[in-house]
């Protein structure tokens, strides 16, 4: 099943960071506000480290220049994100739409009880390092987008309409066989290791690198051993050991517990082994991935199927109502648009800045030499 919209749907899509610096200069006006660089730069930093790129060091390693495509590809996202965000902040501020602090304890309520507590929320944060003070800000401009939308069209979403988009999208509710597990884990990643042992020594010899990845692979390996050797002695404190030694702090909090998934979702070393082992089964020997050493615990087996309606209905309720309130907004800033008066103070930040570059004049043919007589 694909995973449906949990948590700050409409807030992620549309007002990726919203605390900003304000000292800065001004790039981009839209009617009577200002967007700063400072504002632009915050933006564009966190729109980089969430892509595909965080992996290649994220906005830390990211050439900001004209002169790389995919800046400028990244750079009128933002533009176009900021423009947005001012004219519904405009809009919002005109309609006199607020949210009141009993306004947040109830949306607050809502995601713990979407996500299963406020312990699993907390890690969910910490996980996609968000602070609960960012947090909050974002559950603000949700209740006064979902506010704004309300005031331009109410939205009932019946459990008609989701028991209707759940038969037209069966595919999407079932599943492959599924196992339930925890784990912990000694990390010793390579590239970690030789990325640690550079960054002390940019000059290290190859061989010498070699060598010392290996022995400290190796150290990890003795140190995995000795965790294993105290899980089997007493399997019982398997999540008390995990909270203590597991170097996979997020689901260490939660003595390892790494929830169902299915066999695509692990890498193949570590799903061969959690799917060959029963229930209630702790793994005999490390199991040995990219990422380190593990120590699997199977808890229990899930055969293929189906996931019932009322299961999922509330979620695809959740959805459906999302769906509508993008298609919603996406037709209030249209008309916004058309309406606004965009200047661009700094015109490198103007879209449409490359068609507006000088095109260089056609080289004028040699005049014809007169034909002497």
């Amino acid at each position: 099943m694909k995973k449906l919209l949990t948590c700050i749907a409409l807030s992620t899509v549309l007002f990726s960071g919203c605390t900003f610096m304000q000292k800065s200069e001004g790039i981009i006006k839209v009617n009577d506000t200002v967007i700063t660089q400072a504002q632009f730069d915050q933006a564009f930093d966190k729109s980089v480290d969430k892509s595909f790129l965080k992996s290649f060091g994220g906005a830390k390693n990211f050439v900001k220049s004209d002169e790389n495509p995919m800046y400028g590809i990244f750079k009128d996202k933002i533009v176009h994100e900021l423009i947005i965000k001012s004219l519904l902040d405009q809009e919002i501020a005109k309609r006199g739409i607020t949210a009141t602090e009993e306004d947040v304890q109830n949306e607050l309520k809502t995601v713990i009880d979407r996500v299963g507590s406020k312990e699993e929320l907390n890690n969910l944060l910490k996980r996609r390092g968000v602070s609960n003070t960012q947090f909050t800000d974002d559950l603000k401009t949700q209740i006064k987008i979902r506010k704004l939308v309300n005031s331009i069209q109410k939205i009932d979403i019946k459990d008609a309409d989701a028991e209707k988009y759940y038969n037209a999208h069966k595919n999407e509710f079932t599943h492959g066989e599924q196992v339930r597990a925890s784990h912990i884990l000694i990390s010793a990643n390579t590239l970690e290791l030789i990325q640690q042992i550079k960054a002390k020594n940019p000059d290290i010899d190859p061989t010498e690198l070699n060598k010392k990845v290996e022995e400290q692979v190796a150290a990890q390996k003795t140190k995995a051993e000795a965790v294993l050797a105290e899980v089997k002695k007493n399997p019982d404190n398997f999540e008390k050991i995990a909270q203590q030694k597991s170097d996979d702090k997020a689901s260490g909090e939660r003595g390892g517990e790494l929830g169902f998934f299915p066999k695509e979702a692990m890498v193949p070393e570590f799903a061969e082994a959690a799917f060959s082992m029963k229930p209630n089964t702790i793994s005999e020997k490390l199991v040995q991935t990219p990422y380190g050493f593990h120590i699997i615990k199977v808890t229990d087996r899930m055969a293929a199927g189906s996931i019932p309606f009322a299961k999922v209905k509330d979620e695809i309720k959740f959805y459906l109502e999302t769906q509508k309130q993008i298609e919603i907004l996406k037709n209030l800033t249209s008309g916004l648009m058309k309406n606004a008066k965009i200047e661009y103070l700094n015109e490198s930040y103007n879209p449409k800045r490359i068609s507006k570059k000088i095109k260089p004049e056609p080289a004028q043919k040699p005049a014809k030499e007169e034909v002497k007589k």
